[in-house]
């Protein structure tokens, strides 16, 4: 108990499962948050001093009821990663406009509930971090991002005021943009994805260069999370070299 604890949110089979093995090798215990019973199952008996919990955090109630049994079983979460992810790839037209509420809950909502229910521990001691990953829908729409954009900018403006708030009191709130594609396995084969998900086909570069890998996205978040007070950051944008922006 005397290691501090890592709060994972959203522990997908990429970046997920990649920041559970970095903050566990940065001497942390770490609770896991995903709807995935086998992963988590997998992690906890892979890695060390980690502990999985099923939970679809667009159900608020229970991830409040989650949150609390972390607290009661773990102690007092020092670090909150949020990496939940919900979107979709459908024109304002085509999408179920009932996904704009969902995937509002997942990216923002949550983010909300969480900050509420550990903040005030992390502001006690005035130590904390709060890091949320997110992506360039977050800073501008495209059209088949019609239900996906407007709620990870409003995840990133809803984690600036938690950073230009909680920053004064000790605890320290990053926003990581990944300008990305994320080569993880639930997209698919590469005929199955979007284009703008696979690399083009004038792309002459090694197939993987086009991709950011989770266990670097993960590097950089352990970072963020530890930088020193005098140099913390909010706005980190993180992306391959070749990636053209």
């Amino acid at each position: 108990m005397t290691k501090p604890l890592c709060l994972i949110v959203g522990v997908g089979d990429g970046t997920g499962t990649a920041l559970v093995h970095r903050f566990a090798e940065g001497g942390y215990r770490v609770a896991m948050i995903a709807r995935n019973r086998d992963r988590l199952a997998t992690l906890e008996k892979g890695v060390p001093d980690t502990k999985g919990y099923i939970c679809d955090v667009g159900d608020l109630v229970a991830l409040t009821n989650t949150v609390e049994t972390i607290r009661d079983e773990l102690g007092k979460p020092s670090v909150l990663v949020h990496n939940a992810v919900a979107g979709g790839f459908e024109t304002f037209m085509d999408a179920d406009p009932a996904d704009l509420e969902r995937n509002f809950r997942v990216n923002t909502t949550s983010l909300l509930y969480l900050a509420r229910a550990l903040a005030p521990d992390m502001v006690a001691a005035k130590h904390g971090a709060i890091m949320v990953t997110g992506n360039t829908a977050a800073l501008r729409g495209v059209p088949s991002y019609a239900v996906f954009a407007p709620t990870k900018a409003a995840q990133r403006i809803l984690a600036q005021s938690l950073a230009r708030d909680l920053g004064p009191k000790g605890v320290h709130v990053a926003y990581i943009t990944v300008d990305a594609a994320i080569d993880v396995a639930w997209l698919g084969p590469d005929d199955e994805r979007p284009p703008w998900l696979i690399p083009p086909p004038d792309w002459r570069g090694e197939r993987e260069d086009f991709f950011s890998h989770p266990d670097e996205i993960a590097e950089e978040v352990y970072h963020t999370a530890h930088q020193g007070r005098s140099t913390w950051s909010f706005d980190v944008e993180i992306r391959p070299f070749a990636e053209k922006w």
